[in-house]
């Protein structure tokens, strides 16, 4: 058996007993972070054995390759490691990148917070989920309800030409029309509430839906900070 097979055997086999008990958080009765080390430590000895068993000829060239194994075998091990903290950097490197991105951040109390980040237009926009079709909004505190442009109600499904125009509301276009509505479904990241009532626009007269606060008021926990909005559930 080459070096190589036992490097992808000791490699493989720590990896498939990890993520089979991740859950139970022990590995034959070995904390698993302890037991990712020893995988580790356990691959090292491996490659020293492979390079002193071979050819003096060829010993630098197997100390040039354990070097770039061992190398190889610590950043895998060390990415399952850190897995959670890879997993939070990338979320929030993703929901800056990203415009109307929600991170979703789980603190170690098992809580669950959504993240978004101002936008170039220095608002904060948001991927919202509504009957399970994804509407871009912008955070409005300052509307009473959730507000859907006549494009975004089209896309719903809600027939907003069928629908009656009885409440008058003031917009960034000016004094307008609105149709009072309730919506089955409005989730962002984790955060889902049910019959969420709204309003639906005239046509032309707003140029991006609203998330407002028939949605916000029900959330447990809102912190608007200079770059970054934080939700809670």
């Amino acid at each position: 058996m080459n070096k190589l097979t036992i490097l992808f055997t000791i490699l493989a086999v720590g990896l498939v007993f990890l993520i089979l008990n991740h859950d139970s958080g022990r590995t034959f009765g070995i904390v698993n972070d302890d037991f990712g080390h020893l995988v580790t430590l356990s691959a090292i000895a491996a490659m020293f054995g492979a390079g002193i068993l071979q050819s003096r000829r060829h010993f630098g060239e197997s100390m040039r390759q354990l070097g770039i194994w061992v190398l190889i075998i610590l950043v895998l091990v060390s990415g399952y490691l850190y897995r959670t903290d890879l997993q939070s950097f990338g979320n929030r490197l993703a929901g800056g990148l990203i415009p109307g991105r929600a991170a979703v951040f789980t603190d170690s109390e098992g809580i669950q917070e959504v993240v978004l980040h101002k936008v170039l237009n220095g608002h904060f926009e948001a991927n919202v989920a509504v009957n399970g079709v994804s509407v871009q909004m912008l955070v409005d505190t300052g509307a009473s309800r959730v507000a859907l442009s006549y494009d975004d109600a089209e896309k719903l499904g809600l027939a907003p030409e069928t629908l009656s125009y009885t409440q008058s509301i003031l917009t960034a276009n000016g004094e307008a029309r609105a149709a009072p509505v309730t919506l089955a479904e409005v989730s962002i990241g984790p955060i889902v509430r049910k019959d969420v009532k709204a309003m639906v626009t005239q046509q032309g007269m707003l140029d991006q839906s609203l998330l407002g606060m028939s949605f916000l008021s029900t959330l447990d926990f809102l912190q608007m900070q200079t770059d970054e909005l934080r939700l809670r559930d």
